[in-house]
């Protein structure tokens, strides 16, 4: 299975959907050869997209595929908690993250919270500190890692 072959054809296919191909990978686990591709948007992915995207990529391969080589087609998506990319951030307004800092902002290195809003250098988050809300601005280079975050 050629996957360079494979990846812009699929990455076509996974578009015309509505997503984006964040990965394409093979592997060989036990002389069982799997292929998987993990697909992403700014809105939620749930289940139905799952299956869709798995439907439709897996009679797109029959029609494509160039070889005899039996695989399983393993289709998923980053995730609820999903790392997002900082020149992005202006998609996710709104949305409560788990951000890390390369410097401390208020004698924190990691902090979570709900984007409020997103500059060309920053971005402000406000976050809880016990019973009251606290807003901070955060330079876009200061952010080492950021992703989606589960509020409890």
């Amino acid at each position: 299975m050629d996957i360079n072959y494979l990846k812009p054809l699929l990455e076509k296919k996974v578009n015309e959907l509505g997503f984006e191909l964040y990965s394409l990978t093979s592997k060989k686990e036990n002389k069982n050869l799997f292929l998987y591709v993990v697909i992403d948007r700014v809105e939620p992915i749930d289940l139905n997209c799952i299956s869709k995207v798995s439907e439709t990529l897996s009679s797109y391969l029959d029609e494509i595929d160039q070889g005899n080589e039996q695989y399983t087609l393993d289709v998923s998506s980053l995730g609820a908690e999903k790392p997002l990319r900082v020149d992005q951030l202006s998609n996710y307004v709104s949305s409560f993250v788990n951000v890390r800092l390369i410097n401390p902002v208020d004698g924190e290195n990691i902090l979570e919270g709900t984007i409020e809003e997103v500059n060309k250098d920053s971005m402000v988050l406000s976050y809880r500190i016990k019973t009251r809300v606290k807003k901070v601005n955060i330079l876009l280079c200061n952010i080492s890692k950021i992703r989606l975050a589960i509020k409890f």
